[in-house]
């Protein structure tokens, strides 16, 4: 199980790490850059979304340990329009993934909590990933792919597909909405793109209490 222990400290300070880390690497990119300001917006959607409060009460008693930080929406949101590329750059939107549960996480390659949940995130998803449920990573870096397509390789992070978003449009949509203040961000979302929960910081997202989580939410 890939755990925090490279980073020997407890949750909350691997939490104020990713937060300054996106404060100082990111600076100059995600702070003050605020592009794109539509993507990332969570329509409002109590109809679509009614059956998405059964789902939360339902993986209520898996939120502990390692995925403890996990907070389900006051109201029903609808995520399907956040928008990105995939790694040919072809533009795709969540609604991509319409049918399946998504672990939808934002992560850049100067964001070091970042670095070390991705192994995990690789390992969710080959164990768990299938025609209903996949890991969806979302690389912000700006620039080129050259970074986060060498990092993924150089870590054996086989298992994810390189998503990006170069612009951070989507890290800043989220912002907005009150549900990114650093990274890693990651965001559960039910078969119909309606928000589970989410949560700021990272995961081992190979544990048990990860696994539970993701099988309870899917109902597997």
């Amino acid at each position: 199980m890939t755990t925090r222990t490279p980073l020997r400290l407890p949750s909350l300070k691997l939490i104020g790490i990713a937060v300054v880390a996106g404060i100082i690497a990111g600076a100059a990119a995600v702070y003050i850059k605020e592009t794109g300001s539509g993507n990332g917006g969570a329509d409002m959607a109590a109809g679509e979304c009614k059956a998405t409060k059964d789902i939360a009460t339902r993986i209520k008693p898996f939120l502990k340990g390692e995925v403890a930080a996990m907070v389900a929406p006051e109201q029903p949101v609808r995520m399907t329009s956040i928008a990105f590329k995939d790694a040919e750059g072809k533009p795709m939107t969540l609604d991509h993934f319409a049918g399946k549960t998504v672990l939808f996480n934002l992560w850049a390659t100067w964001c070091v909590p970042c670095r070390e949940e991705m192994p995990a995130l690789n390992a969710l998803e080959k164990e768990l990933g299938s025609d209903k449920f996949q890991v969806v990573p979302v690389n912000i870096d700006t620039g080129d792919d050259e970074k986060p397509k060498t990092f993924l390789s150089e870590t054996g992070v086989d298992a994810l597909k390189l998503y990006r978003d170069d612009t951070i449009a989507v890290f800043n949509g989220l912002k907005k909405q009150g549900l990114a203040f650093g990274l890693p961000v990651t965001l559960l979302i039910d078969d119909k793109g309606c928000l589970i929960s989410a949560m700021n910081g990272p995961a081992a997202w190979d544990s048990a209490d990860a696994k539970a989580l993701i099988k309870g939410a899917v109902g597997i």
